[in-house]
């Protein structure tokens, strides 16, 4: 029997039927992620059904020096929750942790395991009047560990902040078997480090969440949706302090599309429709929202707001969702960019930010740069401007083959960008993690002292490297 064969049947003991499975045909869907840009092997699957079999099962991995990667709804962009191609490592599966606790109305609060769905989480809050102020587009998949391990954010960021702003408390599992539980808020605790923080984003390389605190907002009465079409990058950005002025903390999402992606979507979705009648070189989708005691003004505000904007020249024209069938709709041309764009054939996508201010800047030297020095692509940016991160994807020339293209003139094209996000003062990973993808690029351009403090945490905390190897730190 070997050292693997001993510690399965040891972790089979412990986790019973329902808690492993080596069978290829249950394993293989979890071992490609979502994008099918990486698939791996691994010895088996583990589904613990709470945090004491999760640190009973890391215990019995450290003594058999079994890795471990943890994975939510696999829903991730970077690669971060796949094993890699050498079948060493336990996936381990958060999904049967999907508890969501008592609802505080009172501290609009609640707690919750890590395997739930976020869409499940938006509808318990909903059913009690409240709301969780998070969402994205795998919201039917992704869950709360998820997204704490990447820091997920959205198109809420401008309003409500990224997952870091939402967690209130935390428990994890550390890399020898010992679980850290904080799940109990304070709004005054000055015992010394923020340990919860540690885990926000780090990939699930320094502990494995089980669950957490969320903070909870007022249920949304009310919302304006506005598609506006404006002359320039900059222009937006104007539109955006404007807006910001004009309506303060109700403003929730501030997107930008510009032209040639819009029209890639009704190539892709002939069936959509833009909300105006003429072409602008840029769009803005614009959401406006109010609890119940501000709800009553809401309409009067945004037109107000829409009103300044013309008179001032910061917009030429807009429109304003009559009904949430039509609010939906706006969103949906955004949030069909993505795939048409793909449809358009091999791209380079980089999720990317600079400080707000330099956006509308970047986007415009950027763009001219790449496609200067990579004749044939198109450069294109949309995304969350009000919070400095757009999209920023470079589409092959026509007829291109992917894989040839993505490992020649791709690879270069990625580090061209990521270069410029530097000399902009930005970072190569905005909401999407580091993952596996980003790993090199990472060590490449990280700050040294930056990437020496991860280390030396990830070297306290899990000294055997037992937790996600190959995501996020480079291998050292």
């Amino acid at each position: 029997m070997t050292q693997n064969d001993t510690f399965l049947a040891a972790a089979a003991a412990l986790l019973g039927p329902r808690g492993l499975t080596c069978d290829p045909d249950l394993l293989a869907p979890w071992l490609t992620d979502w994008r099918g840009r990486y698939t791996g092997a691994a010895i088996g699957l583990a589904s613990p059904a709470d945090s004491g079999e999760l640190a009973r099962l890391v215990a019995l991995a450290g003594e058999h020096n079994v890795t471990l990667v943890p994975q939510g709804g696999n829903s991730g962009m970077s690669g971060g929750a796949t094993p890699d191609a050498s079948g060493a490592s336990l996936l381990v599966s958060l999904r049967r942790m999907n508890t969501i606790g008592p609802i505080d109305l009172e501290n609009r609060r609640v707690t919750c395991g890590a395997g739930v769905v976020l869409q499940n989480l938006h509808e318990a809050a909903e059913a009690v009047g409240l709301r969780f102020p998070l969402t994205l587009g795998g919201k039917g998949s992704a869950t709360v560990g998820g997204l704490i391990s990447t820091n997920a954010g959205g198109t809420q960021v401008l309003r409500h902040g990224n997952m870091r702003s939402q967690v209130l408390g935390l428990e994890a599992v550390l890399a020898d078997g010992s679980v850290y539980s904080a799940l109990t808020p304070l709004k005054k605790d000055n015992r010394g480090f923020d340990l919860k923080q540690l885990f926000i984003g780090s990939e699930g390389t320094l502990g494995i969440v089980t669950a957490a605190t969320l903070k909870l907002e007022p249920a949304r009465a009310d919302r304006r949706v506005v598609w506006a079409g404006v002359e320039s990058i900059q222009a937006a950005r104007a539109l955006l302090l404007h807006a910001e002025k004009a309506v303060g903390e109700a403003l929730e999402g501030f997107e930008v599309i510009p032209h040639p992606s819009l029209e890639a979507v009704f190539d892709y979705a002939p069936d959509m429709r833009s909300p105006l009648e003429g072409a602008h070189e840029w769009y803005a989708l614009i959401e406006v929202v109010a609890d119940a005691a501000d709800a009553p003004t809401l309409g009067e505000r945004v037109e107000t707001m829409l009103a300044e904007a013309f008179e001032s020249g910061l917009l030429q024209d807009a429109a304003i969702a009559n009904s949430e069938s039509q609010a939906e709709a706006f969103w949906g041309l955004r949030e069909t960019v993505p795939m048409a764009e793909r449809s358009k054939g091999p791209a380079m996508q980089h999720d990317i930010s600079v400080p707000v201010e330099k956006m509308p800047d970047f986007i415009t030297d950027a763009i001219a740069r790449v496609e200067a020095a990579y004749p044939g692509v198109h450069a294109v940016a949309f995304g969350h401007l009000g919070d400095g991160n757009v999209h920023f994807h470079v589409i092959s020339p026509p007829g291109s083959e992917r894989a040839t293209w993505e490992a020649s003139d791709g690879k270069a094209i990625s580090r061209f960008v990521h270069d410029l996000v530097t000399q902009w003062g930005g970072s190569l990973s905005a909401e999407h993690g580091i993952g596996q993808m980003k790993v090199g690029e990472l060590q490449r351009l990280g700050d040294p002292a930056s990437l020496g403090l991860m280390r030396a945490v990830k070297s306290a905390l899990d000294p055997k490297g037992l937790l996600n190897p190959g995501k996020l730190l480079p291998l050292v």
